[in-house]
């Protein structure tokens, strides 16, 4: 078989995601700033995050230092901002690589606001004509519910078998594909935050990062 259309998870697999963690904490660092005169949250819960801290940054940082502010404005603040990240250099690479010869999709989770924004500044329309946001579908369509793929096969007008998803997180983000016939490739990178998760029998090939890509799917076609 020849893979016709292949679709990138887009955190940590064409980036890395704490990039995004890290820009985000300094735009709510920003507004902390401006309105409560606290110009230490950037650091304080880049701390923490890097502590393995997750789900309640925003408000032991907070309670730690006694600044009162309301924590659903400063989530809004986190999701919404004009993140400051780039496409890895091998992603980069791999897009101009692979843009020439086969369709090029993303499949995406996370809050609508903080997907697109990252679409955006990753600057990826460039090489992807289709970028799937799953929170834009529905609720319980995130991955790993097959709802996204079969928009991809649709939209191309290719069968499962043609399809190849590349991602990083071995908990859900193949079990939606790999039922369809596709081919899934897990980039382990260094960095990544799941990085230490072990990979399931959904996992075709994995890789270090996107250098790979195109000599892993000479292989499984």
């Amino acid at each position: 078989m020849t893979i016709r259309c292949v679709v990138f998870d887009v955190d940590d697999t064409l980036y890395l995601e704490r990039d995004y963690v890290r820009s985000g904490f300094a735009a709510v660092g920003r507004l902390l700033a401006a309105s409560h005169g606290y110009a230490e949250f950037e650091e304080a819960a880049w701390q923490r995050f890097e502590a393995g801290a997750r789900g309640r940054i925003f408000d032991d940082v907070l309670q730690a230092c006694g600044v009162v502010a309301d924590i659903d404005s400063l989530v809004t603040c986190y999701r919404r901002h004009e993140p400051a990240i780039e496409l890895l250099p091998d992603a980069r690479d791999c897009l101009e690589r692979l843009a020439p010869e086969v369709s090029l999709a993303a499949i995406t989770d996370g809050p609508a606001d903080s997907q697109h924004a990252k679409l955006t500044a990753l600057g990826v329309a460039r090489w992807i004509t289709l970028g799937i946001v799953t929170a834009d579908l529905g609720e319980g369509l995130g991955k790993p519910h097959p709802r996204s793929f079969e928009l991809v096969e649709q939209h191309f007008g290719v069968p499962g078998h043609s399809c190849a998803y590349i991602g990083d997180n071995p908990r859900k983000d193949f079990a939606g594909a790999k039922p369809r016939g596709w081919t899934t490739v897990r980039v382990r990178r260094a960095g990544g935050l799941h990085f230490d998760a072990p990979s399931k029998p959904d996992v075709d090939r994995e890789i270090l990062d996107l250098t790979e890509l195109a000599a892993c799917l000479e292989l499984v076609t």
